[in-house]
């Protein structure tokens, strides 16, 4: 997979859509801003479902997820597997969303409306990211949810020592991704993401349903058999919002410090911890 031209990229840039959609939004009965679909917009003003929420047991969530991998098989549209999601877990299911791109929390949202969609707000995002969110929030059918880790950067900084992501990047990925999602996750009873299989030989055997061993809940990968191509024409077709970084060689987006430009040809997540052997946040295994 190669990076795409900035001429194969003609969805609304994120300034471009935050721009738009801030002069179109409008304030709730208390004060607060709301987006075109009426959901809360600031960082900060969402939670994600309680732990303490109605919860099937561990037992029935395996078998919804073996019931459900038997009826898609390996390839279903990721249309069929949102219908199957939507059904199975109406009101308790979460998107995981990078803000590479908002294709994921389109396509749910179109038969999941006002689904939770999780942002892990490490710190350290690149602006264009950041504005992705917000553009995110403010014209897409879904409830922005910022999952923040215990520490500040500050506090991690003076708990740790400057720049952790520098000399121990799993140590701050755990911190700051994989702790804070595994918290965030445990009121719900799947949780959806935008892992494809051509993102990396680590995910070439990706279901689109499956048990999360980690988190014990289901995990469902609706866009697992798209290319990057396949991806970017779903958000030409509709609008849909796209992290500009993508057509200015980063492929793959991570955070800031981590992250570097990719070569055309490249493995597209060779610019993630560049230096290291990592090539996994932590967070998918």
């Amino acid at each position: 997979m190669t990076t795409a031209p900035t001429s194969t990229i003609s969805t609304a840039s994120a300034a471009g859509a935050a721009s738009t959609a801030s002069a179109a939004s409008t304030a709730s009965a208390a004060g607060a801003p709301v987006g075109r679909f009426g959901r809360l917009t600031a960082r900060g003003a969402n939670a994600a479902r309680s732990p303490h929420s109605p919860r099937r047991g561990e037992d029935e969530l395996r078998a919804l997820a073996a019931a459900g991998a038997a009826e898609l098989g390996d390839d279903a549209p990721a249309e069929e597997v949102v219908a199957w999601a939507a059904r199975a877990f109406p009101g308790s299911l979460a998107v995981a969303c990078s803000m590479a791109d908002a294709v994921l929390p389109h396509v749910i949202a179109a038969q999941m409306p006002g689904v939770d969609v999780l942002f892990l707000q490490t710190g350290y995002h690149f602006a264009e990211t950041e504005g992705t969110r917000d553009a995110v929030a403010e014209t897409m059918d879904v409830t922005v949810i910022d999952v923040l880790p215990e520490l500040t950067i500050a506090e991690q900084d003076e708990r740790y020592g400057e720049a952790l992501h520098s000399r121990a990047p799993s140590r701050c990925c755990a911190l700051r991704k994989v702790a804070p999602l595994a918290r965030a996750l445990s009121g719900y009873e799947a949780w959806a993401t935008g892992v494809r299989r051509e993102d990396a030989v680590t995910r070439v055997s990706t279901p689109l349903v499956g048990f999360d061993e980690t988190h014990r809940i289901v995990k469902i990968n609706p866009l697992a058999a798209w290319s990057f191509d396949e991806l970017l024409a779903y958000a030409s077709e509709h609008g849909v919002i796209v992290n500009p970084l993508l057509a200015d060689g980063y492929p793959s987006i991570g955070c800031e410090p981590c992250t570097a430009r990719v070569a055309p040809g490249e493995d597209p997540r060779s610019g993630r911890w560049a230096g290291f052997t990592k090539t996994e946040c932590g967070i998918h295994l």
